[in-house]
């Protein structure tokens, strides 16, 4: 069954959607995308457009958008579970806090849809709940040391009307996530920003 729309285009308003952690994100998603140094980006789910307009305002990289809402103008309407172009039509898929909006049951579906159209690699974020212990400390003229980890809570999951399941609640550990983009490529990087500590990233590269 193909994902539908679950939220309208209201959802994303400056202070509704986007919050300083968020923006700790978007520079995350273009640092990480950007040193791949793609010719070619497909981005599924839009959201509030920083990411795609970054790219197709300051780069020389082509960019095109999918996503299943058509009042967000995606530059195509599709479904993450069956994307409408050709194998290895982009260099570089992303797809950033959008697969918890599928049941996990349909992960793996979705990764092999990514990993179909990309050429060499695919970039995603998850929400990864719970608290987080960190540490950061700067004097002059030194480079800052900064420390941080996450503190095991394993909280069951409840259906919010929007995610589905989030890494580190009961059930979705890291080590589940990660066996199954094992079995589409090699993970070169996983981490989480020291600044937003509810998005994970894991950059696969196609073998």
């Amino acid at each position: 069954m193909s994902p539908i729309p679950q939220v309208d285009k209201s959802h994303y308003q400056f202070g509704k959607y986007a919050f300083e952690g968020r923006f700790v994100s978007y520079y995350w998603q273009l640092k990480e995308v950007l040193a791949l140094e793609p010719s070619s980006v497909l981005e599924i789910g839009v959201g509030d457009r920083v990411f795609g307009n970054f790219i197709k305002n300051n780069t020389p990289v082509s960019y095109t958008s999918v996503d299943v809402a058509e009042d967000l103008q995606p530059d195509v309407v599709g479904s993450i579970l069956k994307l409408p172009f050709p194998d290895k039509s982009s260099d570089v898929v992303c797809a950033f806090e959008v697969l918890e909006h599928l049941p996990f049951e349909q992960f793996n579906s979705a990764i092999t849809e990514l990993c179909r159209v990309a050429r060499t690699h695919v970039v995603i974020s998850i929400p990864h709940f719970g608290p987080m212990f960190s540490f950061s400390f700067k004097i002059p003229f030194m480079p800052e040391i900064r420390l941080a980890w996450k503190i095991p809570f394993p909280k069951k999951h409840v259906f919010n009307g929007q995610h589905h399941w989030e890494l580190g609640k009961r059930g979705y550990s890291v080590k589940k996530l990660k066996e199954v983009l094992q079995s589409h490529g090699q993970i070169t990087k996983d981490f989480v920003p020291f600044g937003n500590s509810y998005h994970h990233f894991f950059i696969v590269k196609k073998v």
